[in-house]
């Protein structure tokens, strides 16, 4: 699977996991040149809290497109290490 914005491969992997219908990559497939750390977070009762990060593209940005859960829950254990996009925010996934 691979996740485009603005014609830029920003992950690519055959190891996707998926959880509520979400693709989640490996951490290590992240174009980091691609991230922008952002200060948002959210709580999931079941999965923990997530950390966000923004999508840069030249000087195209989607902020807190991204997010990933780095101490989830027990039950939420096989999204460690691995994130994913929000659809609708102009991320394709193919």
């Amino acid at each position: 699977m691979q996740a485009i914005f603005n014609g830029r491969v920003l992950a690519e992997s055959d190891d996707i996991v998926k959880v509520d219908g979400n693709p989640y990559f490996p951490r290590e497939t992240m174009n980091s040149e691609f991230f922008r750390e952002s200060s948002h977070t959210t709580v999931c009762g079941w999965k923990g809290t997530a950390r966000y990060w923004d999508v840069v593209v030249g000087d195209q940005v989607i902020t807190n497109a991204v997010w990933a859960y780095d101490t989830p829950k027990p039950d939420a254990e096989n999204i460690r290490e691995r994130f994913a996009f929000y659809r609708n925010k102009g991320v394709t996934l193919v």
